[in-house]
């Protein structure tokens, strides 16, 4: 009878500092670690998580710490996650009429988004060497977009940036309120993008705000601070499950 007793305070032991060290692990967790785990990894898509877009710009004057002046460019790769400033006339040369990207971020808080494409007037990379990249708006969720549009569908797309949603009904990704100055993203917005290489891709943009917060009340939150999650099909196929 001894011996019972003996082997359950063992294991009580055992299980006791077993739950110590759990809690000890998720309270060394920063909250916004936490939060960022929980449903957006899918074990197939790129999450980029609070990519900081210039930080030290600022639309009105006065803001601790920040100019007043316009918002430098910076360019993405999708297969390398390179991240490409345009500070300088020289380094937009350099870089904006070549295949060396995917997408720009532009404008206001670096919220403006483009896919290269050397044959539309306006796009940052025109006059380059990338053809017949598209945009398509999905509203749907990411997870359920498993497959992308004809390419009929893609040729008659005029979807030329994503951006602010002026009216629900245009393709932005988000909203602006004129009253409390800050962005929300709609939900169910996924794009399908076909590649400067030719293959297909998704992408979610996600939030603005740093920490990937599910609210924003304060129109200092920090920003910008780019969340988003995207899918490419390597195998040149139009298969976009990821789930």
């Amino acid at each position: 009878m001894s011996l019972n007793v003996d082997v359950c305070i063992m294991l009580f032991r055992i299980s006791l500092n077993k739950i110590i060290v759990l809690a000890l692990l998720l309270t060394s967790c920063k909250k916004d670690e936490v939060s960022e785990a929980i449903g957006l990894e899918d074990g197939k898509s790129t999450v980029v998580y609070d990519l900081a877009g210039d930080t030290q710009a600022s639309i009105g004057d006065g803001v601790d710490g920040k100019e007043q002046r316009p918002f430098y460019t910076f360019l993405f790769n999708l297969r390398d996650k390179k991240q490409i400033w345009l500070r300088t006339t020289a380094e937009s040369e350099k870089w904006l009429k070549t295949n060396e990207w995917d997408l720009a971020f532009t404008a206001n808080f670096n919220s403006d988004i483009y896919l290269n494409n050397g044959t539309k007037t306006g796009n940052p990379g025109f006059g380059g060497p990338v053809e017949r990249t598209a945009i398509v708006m999905l509203e749907q969720s990411y997870e359920n977009v498993t497959t992308v549009p004809s390419d009929d569908v893609f040729d008659r797309s005029t979807i030329d940036k994503i951006g602010q949603a002026e009216v629900e009904s245009s393709p932005g990704w988000y909203r602006y309120s004129l009253s409390t100055h800050i962005m929300r993203p709609y939900p169910n917005r996924t794009y399908a993008l076909r590649l400067p290489d030719g293959k297909y891709a998704k992408l979610q943009l996600i939030n603005i705000y740093k920490g990937n917060p599910p609210a924003v009340t304060d129109m200092y939150w920090p920003a910008p601070y780019l969340t988003f999650r995207y899918y490419v099909q390597q195998d040149g196929s139009k298969n976009l499950k990821t789930n």
